[in-house]
């Protein structure tokens, strides 16, 4: 999930938000904007130290503890007790959401028309489009993309003899390499792909298909009008099922809880994952010799798109100051928070140049070309439906989908499960 993707923990404790969000104003000092976050303790602190370099006489920038624990769990008790901070880390799912009930600002017009270079066209196309409602708000700003590729154990390939992955690289080839990648060297499958398998697995399909000229699982993640399993689609599932059938490719209910660990240690040969892997193998540094590949395609280069941002409830005490803060977090915090954790390159694009030169320095270099490749991919697909009935999709994948790729359901039962998740899409339209 892009929650957990980047770090997410953070546990809120009551006294820190008893004030409700900002608070202050002229008549009574400067302005205070609170910020949460889900990183890491690590990165909290960076965080705050690169706050301080924020200069303003009237606002005062306070970032409040957010220790390991259930993030999302303290979200939804600070958003029923109305006292979310001025600031809050939050993935796309829960704007889409958030916004559709006016529970946050619209910062759409202010990012279209404000001054300088902090515009909605200095942000990565994708994660604006995606951070839209139907009706072109934007409860908040992407902040952060996740980029998505392929993880390979270059010494596995070197000793199979296979040529490494790199741009450009087929479905059929990555199907072909790890059939002969499994079962050597203590790694039982040749791929274990989660975002394949699991209840993303559907959209993460839409890849296949739409790199071979067909259509996407569905035409719009956040506002959906129909979900469709076309012919090249098809095709695409048949032949993940036979690659998990042969035991290429890790089943569907595979714990892949521990699979980052497993491909440091040369027993997962290749593995879906997004970029900020990258930050952990910089501090774990693996055994193995490894890199980073963009998806393999049919036709046309094809990757997913994602992105978590920070948000800002409607009932913030100050809108101006509160988006000078995220207009500086957005442009500066970044600078001085990446270069030692480079987990993700930022959605506004002048800010992308110190993740990159940190990954340069750390010698990545597959890691660079590839997240600017999927950066720059002409076709991009959603990993998830951000719908508030978005879980019973995941049901119905649980039930319908994934015993089709374990072989206990025919290819035939595909349209059925696809009618089933029309009727919810058209249920809740």
């Amino acid at each position: 999930m892009a929650v957990t993707a980047l770090a997410c923990a953070g546990l809120l404790t009551a006294t820190a938000c008893s004030g409700g969000s900002g608070s202050g104003g002229s008549s009574n000092g400067p302005v205070t904007v609170t910020v949460m976050t889900w990183e890491s303790a690590d990165t909290n602190a960076a965080i705050k130290k690169a706050l301080e370099g924020f200069k303003d006489d009237n606002i005062k920038v306070q970032l409040l503890d957010s220790p390991s624990g259930a993030y999302g769990d303290k979200l939804a008790s600070l958003t029923q007790a109305k006292k979310l901070p001025d600031l809050f880390w939050c993935g796309n799912d829960t704007e889409q959401q958030y916004t559709s009930q006016g529970l946050l600002v619209d910062w759409a017009d202010k990012l279209k028309n404000g001054d300088g270079d902090f515009k909605s066209d200095k942000f990565v196309p994708s994660a604006m489009d995606n951070w839209k409602t139907a009706d072109g708000q934007m409860g908040g700003l992407p902040s952060l993309m996740n980029t998505y590729g392929v993880w390979y154990n270059a010494d596995a390939f070197t000793a199979a003899g296979l040529p490494l992955p790199k741009a450009g690289w087929t479905w059929d080839e990555m199907y072909a390499d790890a059939a002969k990648l499994a079962g050597k060297n203590g790694a039982k499958y040749g791929l274990v792909a989660d975002q394949l398998t699991s209840a993303d697995g559907p959209f993460t399909m839409s890849m296949y298909s739409v790199s071979a000229g067909g259509a996407p699982f569905t035409d719009n993640v956040n506002h959906p009008t129909k979900a469709e399993a076309d012919g090249k689609y098809t095709e695409g599932v048949q032949k993940l099922a036979a690659a998990i059938k042969n035991g290429s490719v890790a089943p569907p209910g595979y714990d892949a809880s521990n699979v980052q660990s497993l491909f440091s240690a040369g027993k997962v040969p290749m593995t879906f994952g997004g970029q900020w892997l990258a930050a952990g193998f910089q501090t774990d540094k693996p055994k193995i010799k490894y890199g980073f590949a963009p998806f393999p395609q049919v036709n046309t280069p094809t990757t997913l798109y994602d992105s978590v941002g920070i948000c800002t409830p409607q009932y913030t005490k100050d809108q101006d100051a509160t988006f000078k803060v995220l207009e500086y977090i957005n442009t500066k915090v970044w600078d001085a928070v990446l270069p030692a954790s480079p987990v993700a390159p930022p959605a506004y694009t002048p800010a992308q140049a110190s993740y990159f030169d940190a990954l340069t320095k750390a010698q990545q270099p597959t890691v660079v070309d590839t997240v600017k490749a999927d950066l720059a991919a002409e076709k991009t697909v959603g990993v998830r439906f951000t719908t508030q009935w978005a879980s019973q999709v995941g049901d119905l994948t649980t039930a319908n989908y994934q015993p089709i790729l374990s072989g206990k359901k025919p290819i035939t039962d595909l349209p059925s499960y696809v009618d089933k998740i029309n009727g919810l899409i058209k249920q809740g339209s």
